[in-house]
């Protein structure tokens, strides 16, 4: 990532306001300059977007993308008080973004550097964007008010507005004519666009998509914001050649520094089993989310001819059903999710069939072993260990993941991958669901197929070559992805050409398909947006009048969820955890009073020690209630905000 050369700079900036004539002035602090260039902040202030994966250790097990036997407060939808846990992009966008960012948009705006200045509000937008939707309410108008002791919560209307404003004012300045000499200053610390007005313009087009995206459940949608939204997808991304991806060097043990590589690369070890993909996540992108009886009981199948099941599937899949006919089987769980199953093949080797015959396992919550799928028919190497080998193919016993045994990594588990903020795919899933709430559905049917083919080919762009690591005859472990592009290319076009994309009729089409096609094109880079999808439409709980409260929706040992079989159920097999059919019958925290965490409380550090005045005076649950990661943000409630429940 080259942050040695930024160290540089800014230490010839400290050389260069150094004078023997103030050295005795105690009034200035020479360690840090009154004024620095503004393409001095670019580089920090993007690689600084690595604390939005940190937070995903919390926001992938809310969403069932992952299981965890690390953050397991987050997994049972908890807070844990007096801990920073989850608090990482409250850090990015207060702090480690913070005041560098207000001063290269504020220094570029004077100097009139307007490609500069707009590349500022882009990313500024986009921060508070994914920060309010973590977190709801923010500290905006008082953020960065020099003096404060304390600083005042904004409600969620009027910090969607200002994430707006800034993305359509940063598109006014990267439109402006720039007679800034900038030489390479931008392009050489710019590790998303390389300087690129043209993708910055786009980007900050689709920031508006996305925020926009977060109210489609809104009574007030299709009046107030659907054509904005409709408006701002016509100039965003048009291929995925736009993608938003910081990059990083990679160079995994031998990197100057730990950060060039990614955070869930293979030198830094975090993606080990504390982390693997959700039972719920793998059985949907393979087809094989489960039925239940009228006890909400799975049904046994001892004599299935689907392969590796005991229990049976749902009679309707949406992704796929994994059979090997052509056009049924998605390719995406080959790069997606690991497996330790069978002999992997090598780079060079052409076998489709072998290909489809992967076995993928997922975790519960909190644990590594399968629920549905746990039994000795499904195990590929007998037995009845169907323990999930983290996102890394290599054998299950293997609890340390690191060069010896996975190489440089996977797809978008690599030390080199770049850290993924928002991607074409995204875009068109976004403008489906409008188009199919505003009641389109025949474009939001072709969008989605767009859509769906924008993300088969996203996910091939990150296959790397694979191969067997060995230990004489032995595989111990596996570097590179189990497919390679051709064969996955190959596979997608059949899937493509299939009954669940190309075959797909209006009469069949529904808000699940966009839905769920959206939820695996997110996994697991994109956990924050899925989360906001699940909570926008209230996590299908059942209830009556406008949102789910106590006594109507859930009580202290369940939550009411819709059944796979209501049409109007948007995520098929998803429950929470004390949902009442197998596998979910457990209860939440008591401080929860039986309800889903809909928010992550703020950075303790930062408001429960030094602002819990601020925190206490919001509504309609105070922020120092027992229950207040249970507090509904705005986005999630069709209408206005209550002040009291």
């Amino acid at each position: 990532m080259k942050l040695h050369k930024l160290l540089i700079a800014a230490s010839l900036v400290l050389l260069g306001v150094t004078s023997c004539d103030n050295y005795l002035d105690v009034n200035r602090n020479e360690d840090a300059p009154d004024y620095v260039d503004g393409y001095l902040y670019l580089a920090g202030i993007q690689q600084a977007y690595q604390g939005q994966y940190w937070d995903i250790r919390a926001v992938g097990p809310l969403t069932q993308m992952m299981g965890t036997t690390s953050y397991s407060n987050f997994a049972a939808h908890y807070y844990t008080a007096g801990s920073d846990a989850a608090g990482e992009m409250w850090r990015t966008v207060y702090w480690l973004q913070g005041m560098n960012l207000e001063n290269m948009i504020n220094q570029s705006v004077a100097a009139e550097n307007w490609t500069l200045a707009g590349i500022g509000l882009a990313m500024k937008a986009y921060s508070w964007d994914v920060l309010t939707k973590y977190h709801g309410e923010l500290p905006l108008t008082d953020a960065y008010v020099p003096g404060l002791l304390s600083h005042r919560y904004d409600y969620q209307p009027e910090i969607y507005a200002q994430v707006r404003q800034w993305a359509r004012q940063a598109i006014e300045y990267l439109e402006k004519e720039d007679n800034s000499n900038y030489g390479t200053k931008i392009s050489s610390n710019d590790f998303i666009y390389g300087g690129d007005k043209s993708k910055w313009i786009k980007f900050a087009y689709t920031v508006i998509v996305r925020n926009l995206a977060s109210l489609t459940n809104k009574k007030d949608f299709n009046e107030k914001y659907y054509a904005e939204l409709v408006e701002a997808a016509g100039k965003a991304f048009g291929s995925n050649a736009d993608n938003a991806a910081v990059k990083l060097a990679g160079g995994g043990a031998t990197a100057a520094y730990s950060a060039y590589n990614n955070f869930w690369g293979t030198t830094r070890g975090n993606l080990v089993q504390s982390y693997f993909p959700h039972e719920y996540a793998v059985e949907v992108m393979t087809g094989r989310v489960p039925k239940y009886d009228a006890s909400g009981n799975w049904i046994e199948a001892p004599n299935s001819d689907v392969a590796n099941l005991r229990y049976e599937i749902a009679d309707e899949q949406i992704i796929c059903d994994t059979l090997e006919e052509v056009g049924h089987f998605d390719p995406r769980p080959l790069a997606k999710l690991s497996t330790k199953s069978g002999r992997l093949l090598e780079a060079n080797e052409t076998d489709l069939a072998k290909l489809k015959k992967y076995v993928f396992f997922g975790g519960t919550f909190t644990g590594t072993q399968s629920s549905f799928l746990n039994n000795s028919k499904c195990d590929p190497d007998g037995g009845n260990d169907a323990n999930v080998p983290g996102f890394h193919n290599i054998p299950a016993a293997t609890t340390t993941i690191n060069e010896t045994n996975a190489g440089e990594g996977r797809w978008i588990y690599r030390n080199d991958a770049p850290y993924i903020l928002t991607t074409y795919a995204e875009v068109l899933f976004d403008l489906a669901e409008a188009q199919f709430v505003h009641g389109d559905k025949a474009a939001a049917l072709e969008t989605w197929k767009k859509a769906v083919a924008a993300d088969l080919e996203f996910t091939a762009s990150y296959i790397v070559p694979g191969k067997a690591i060995k230990n004489g005859d032995k595989v111990t472990g596996h570097e590179g992805d189990i497919v390679n592009k051709a064969d996955f290319n190959t596979l997608a076009a059949q899937y493509l050409a299939g009954p669940y994309v190309g075959g797909m009729t209006l009469n069949k089409f529904t808000l699940s398909h966009i839905m769920m096609q959206k939820f695996v094109a997110l996994f697991p880079w994109g956990a924050h947006e899925a989360w906001v999808d699940q909570r926008k439409y209230q996590y299908d709980i059942v209830h009556s009048g406008d949102y789910p409260k106590f006594a109507n929706g859930w009580d202290l040992t369940m939550v009411n969820q819709k059944l796979d079989s209501d049409p109007t159920k948007v995520f098929k097999g998803f429950y929470l955890a004390p949902a009442q059919v197998q596998g979910r019958k457990g209860t939440y925290n008591k401080f929860n009073e039986g309800s889903p965490c809909f928010r992550v409380r703020p950075r303790y550090n930062s408001e429960y020690m030094w602002n819990l005045p601020s925190l206490k005076g919001l509504k309609p649950i105070a922020g120092d209630a027992d229950n207040y990661q249970c507090s509904m943000p705005w986005f999630a409630y069709p209408g206005d905000m209550p002040s009291a429940l």
